[in-house]
């Protein structure tokens, strides 16, 4: 049930995770996956994050560019746009604001908050 939970908030922010994982500069796939993971999201497969980064990039808020490896498979790298760069500041905002309105709902609420 926790799991269930947890992925269904993951849903509905995952596209903005994913753009603030481009501040740096340009990315992977995997290299993405990893960061969410470090950052204690659990595991997001590329069944999940691929088509993320297509909406994104289909949006114009991210571009991807196929790189061939001298090793191994090639890689699309991915970066932020100056849209996307404008959508992660406002979306991350709308964010913040939401989450402080659940925070300050559930500790109202919750047994030891304020009442």
């Amino acid at each position: 049930m926790a799991a269930d939970r947890r992925s269904s908030w993951l849903k509905g922010v995952l596209d903005l995770l994913v753009l603030s994982c481009l501040t740096g500069g340009e990315s992977y796939g995997y290299e993405i996956s990893k960061a969410l993971t470090a950052a204690g999201l659990g595991e997001i497969k590329g069944g999940t994050l691929y088509p993320v980064l297509n909406r994104l990039e289909e949006a114009g808020l991210a571009v991807g560019e196929f790189r061939a490896a001298e090793r191994g498979p090639g890689r699309r790298y991915y970066r932020l746009t100056d849209d996307g760069r404008r959508a992660l500041a406002e979306q991350g905002a709308s964010w913040r604001e939401f989450h402080s309105a659940v925070t300050a709902m559930l500790t109202s609420t919750l047994p030891g908050g304020p009442a």
